[in-house]
């Protein structure tokens, strides 16, 4: 029924729509599910191109004894004295790391950051992320460092302690916006002048001064955001 798990005949209409060509939100309607619902359903059982009905729905099942063995692990990191369905949180974990696989992001550090942002301190050790994700400390290890390069989490040192803890900030998106721009800018200087090259008046210059136009237009988006942001964040900082 719509809300609840996903059976083997809605999975077996996922497999027909994506034979059809539609997307997550067309074969959610059909279903009568959200597209987030969807996504996470086909990212974690191989993506578009290789989902199964069959083996998604074995595959759920043992991801279910899986996940009842581990949610004792995860409570006492849950930050909870708020109420909240443990079953609820994971669910949301898994639908958030998906989302961030489907941007891009390898599947490990997804998982880390999808673990880090539903914490409420935002911080963990790598002994923490260990526990968590019950994963080898060399997954972790590759994980953070890889993360850490990207902008997308920083390293401080636990008060009083000698270890490394790993947190998300607000200004996380706003550093990997930034690495963002950057690298627009320099792929905006590589084009026009590769259209200089080859001649603004030829067919092939003139594509390419199209894309660097393109490219300036979205760059200047995107420092338009950034600094709003930046003046939404000045503001809540001083009001709090």
């Amino acid at each position: 029924m719509p809300g609840g798990r996903l059976t083997s005949q809605d999975r077996q209409h996922i497999a027909a729509g994506l034979a059809e060509g539609l997307g997550y939100t067309e074969i959610g309607q059909r279903l009568g599910r959200p597209a987030s619902t969807i996504l996470r359903e086909v990212t974690r059982n191989g993506g578009p191109d290789v989902y199964e009905a069959d083996r998604a729905h074995q595959a759920t099942k043992h991801r279910a004894r899986r996940r009842a063995q581990a949610l004792p692990l995860m409570q006492p990191g849950l930050d909870d004295g708020y109420g909240r369905d443990l079953q609820a949180v994971q669910d949301f974990t898994e639908t958030l790391t998906a989302l961030l696989v489907q941007s891009g992001l390898p599947r490990m550090m997804a998982r880390v950051m999808a673990c880090l942002y539903v914490t409420d301190s935002g911080a963990l050790t790598a002994t923490d992320l260990v526990q968590r994700l019950q994963v080898s400390p060399a997954s972790v290890s590759h994980a953070v460092t890889f993360l850490e390069q990207q902008g997308m989490l920083r390293r401080d040192q636990v008060p009083g302690g000698r270890r490394d803890r790993y947190a998300v900030d607000d200004e996380i998106w706003l550093r990997s916006l930034l690495a963002d721009v950057q690298t627009n800018d320099a792929c905006v200087a590589a084009i026009s002048r590769g259209a200089e090259i080859l001649g603004p008046t030829s067919p092939a210059g003139a594509r390419l001064e199209s894309s660097a136009e393109l490219l300036r237009l979205i760059a200047d988006a995107l420092r338009q955001v950034m600094e709003q942001w930046r003046q939404i964040l000045a503001a809540r900082n001083a009001a709090g």
